[in-house]
Parts: C-alpha cells; sequence; structure tokens
C-alpha cells in the first residue's frame, strides 16, 4: 500500500517577517483554540477518509512553535486518526523566539524526532533587516537546549543574498551555523515577493545578479566541504539525513495538506484549502488544483534533486534537438550528461527554472 506524508498548517505568528508571503496571521483572543478545535476535527473526518499508512508528518506555519505544549494534541490527533508507521520522521518548524524547554518536553513526548529552526542568519544586523525576533545568541541557544531535550536531528534555515550582504558577512553565517553542528540546512536565496514589508522599500541594498551567484556558489562549496551533501537545489545534510518528507514534494509522491493555504496531492489530483483562517474555522473545504503526477511535472520535480535522472525514462529515443541542448548545457558547466544520466550542477542551479523549462517538452 502506497505511503503518504502529512502536512498540518500552524497559522499563527507572533511577528511577521519583512520578506515572508507565506500565509500567516496573529492570534487574537481565543482564535488558536477555536483553530486547533477545527483542526483536529479537519484532521479525524480524513483520518475516516483514507486508510494508507502515514510515514512523514510535516507541522508547519506560520510557527508551529506559538502553540507551546499544545503541539501534543496536534501530534496526537493524527495518530488517533490514522495509521502512522513505527519511525515515521515527525518534524515540527519552530523559530527561536518561540521555543521553550516545555514546548520541546511536549514535542519530544509526543513523538516529534526532527526539528527545523529558521535561524536565517548569525548576524544581528541582518536579523534585525529582516524582522526577525530573535539575536544569534538566542538561536545558539535554543539549539543546545534542544539537543539537551534529546533532539538529534535538527535541520537550521539560512539565507542568502540578503541586503548589503557580501561573501565575508555570507561566511560569517556559515561559520555560525555550522559550528551548530545541525543535520540538515535549507539555504534559500532572498527574493522579494509581492505584498511584502521589502516589496514596500526603496532602499534596500540587494546584491546584483553576479553577486548573488557568487554567494550561492561559495556556499555550495563550503557546506559540501564541511561534510553537507548538495542533494537539492537548497538543500544539505549529513549522510542519511534528507529530509524525507519534502523528498515526496519533489519524487511526485502524495501527501495530505490541512489548514488554510495547506495543498495536496492525493490520487492524482491537487486540491488546497483556500488562504482563509476565518473560512477554516467556520467551514473548512478545498479548492481543485488540476490533475497531478503527469511526465511532465515528474520530470520538472525529479530536476530539483542532485542524483539526477535518467533521461531515456522520459524520452525513447532522444530527439535529436534534447541531445544538442544536453551537450550545449554540459559544456556551459549547468549540467552533468553522462547518457542516460542528467544531473543540475552547483552552477545549473542558478539557471535551474530556464534549464528545466527547455528540457520538457509538450508531447513527453
Amino acid at each position: 500500500m502506497r505511503k503518504l506524508g502529512i502536512y498540518i498548517h500552524i497559522p499563527f505568528c507572533a511577528k511577521k517577517c519583512a520578506y515572508c508571503d507565506f500565509y500567516s496571521t496573529f492570534a487574537e483572543g481565543t482564535v488558536i483554540e477555536r483553530y486547533l478545535s477545527a483542526l483536529k476535527d479537519e484532521i479525524s473526518k480524513w483520518g475516516g477518509l483514507i486508510d494508507r499508512p502515514i510515514d512523514t508528518i510535516y507541522i508547519g506555519g506560520g510557527t508551529p512553535s506559538v502553540l507551546g505544549k499544545r503541539i501534543c494534541d496536534i501530534v496526537k490527533k493524527v495518530y488517533d486518526s490514522f495509521c502512522v508507521e513505527e519511525g515515521a520522521e515527525i518534524t515540527v518548524e519552530a523559530n527561536p523566539c518561540s521555543i521553550t524547554a516545555e514546548f520541546l518536553q511536549s514535542a519530544r513526548n509526543a513523538g516529534v524526532n526532527r526539528l527545523s529552526i529558521g535561524v536565517q542568519s548569525g548576524n544581528n544586523t541582518e536579523l534585525k533587516i529582516l524582522g526577525r525576533a530573535h539575536t544569534a545568541e538566542e538561536a545558539e541557544r535554543v539549539v543546545k537546549l534542544a539537543r539537551e531535550e534529546g533532539f538529534d536531528n535538527i535541520s537550521l534555515d539560512l539565507m542568502l543574498c540578503l541586503p548589503d550582504s557580501n561573501i565575508g558577512t555570507l561566511k560569517n553565517s556559515l561559520d555560525y551555523i555550522t559550528a551548530l553542528e545541525p543535520e540538515h540546512i535549507s539555504a534559500y536565496m532572498l527574493k522579494v515577493e509581492e505584498n511584502t514589508l521589502f516589496a514596500k522599500r526603496e532602499d534596500l541594498n540587494l546584491p546584483d545578479e553576479e553577486e548573488e551567484a557568487r554567494q550561492y556558489l561559495y556556499m555550495c562549496d563550503y557546506l559540501e566541504k564541511k561534510g553537507y551533501g548538495h542533494y537539492e537545489i537548497s538543500n544539505f545534510c549529513k549522510e542519511g539525513r534528507k529530509s524525507r518528507h519534502n523528498l515526496k514534494y519533489w519524487l511526485c509522491e502524495e501527501y495530505l495538506g490541512i489548514g488554510p493555504s495547506a495543498h495536496s496531492f492525493l490520487d492524482n489530483k491537487r486540491f488546497y484549502y483556500p488562504d482563509d483562517l476565518k473560512g477554516f474555522i467556520s467551514s473548512p473545504e478545498t479548492l481543485p488544483d488540476g490533475a497531478g503526477g503527469s511526465a511532465q511535472e515528474e520530470l520538472m520535480l525529479a530536476l530539483r534533486l542532485m542524483k539526477g535522472i535518467d533521461i531515456t525514462e522520459y524520452y525513447n529515443p532522444l530527439p535529436q534537438d534534447l541531445i544538442n541542448k544536453l551537450e550545449g548545457y554540459k559544456k556551459q558547466g549547468l549540467i552533468t550528461y553522462n547518457h542516460p544520466m542528467v544531473s543540475l550542477t552547483d552552477k545549473g542551479c542558478l539557471v535551474s527554472n530556464t534549464l528545466i523549462t527547455e528540457l520538457i517538452y509538450e508531447d513527453l
């Protein structure tokens, strides 16, 4: 029986970061309790509809750690409603400013075995620019606290190409992050999205494309030398510590998302909950988002993984113009092409969207 991953969205944040365009809101009055009640009802509903083993649970946000010990209730409800496999990967996202010993103990007791902590930078000036509520010192303290509570699988988020940044500031953050010895690092290049505080500012001194490329390639080289395998465009890990849940997205495997803005891929269909907290509390419903699992989609997602693909699984025989493209990209150092295997290089990751688009044909 095919295994399934579950994503649970916690839409609450104590503060909105300047760069963030994820769906989140501030908790006021009894809204958290009302949301958790609706969320648990929805988890129970889906549990009655799906009879498949669950091997990953990912609780994201927002800031799930603002729930404190109530995180137990969410994990328990998933266990009560679904058949969760022994050894399932159970991840909770957390921000340093809301991580307490009580939260960590509750999460650990509930079966959470992986933390994803939004550190973002080891530089307090950069953290302030980003609108983060924590300092580098506080982040270091909570990572150590998580270790003391028994967590041995920790992922840290890092942002690069920040305002006024350069190789020197990036190196400082990389030194800081790796000194904390996380098992996994997710490293994202800042992109100014619409409807964010950054989008309203005209005084941001952002790196140009050449500097962005320098920072990304420097980071890849730095982390690989520190023993972090580059396994996806933005993700690095120690041996055996890939994010099992996120791999489902890139391998076009199925998952169920519950909560406002959560997306699902189930039975070859994609659907989602609207970005509407009040609507979810009063009458949760999903909206269709088309079919999923096509060969084009599978190829597009699989190419994000550094292990690459067997191109003949998608094109056999290979069109001559595709062969020409592959040879051309290989000469430019953008891909590794040892027929039939194709994979992006670190340099190719910088233009991944263009490359992937060029390798997908409509008649696939």
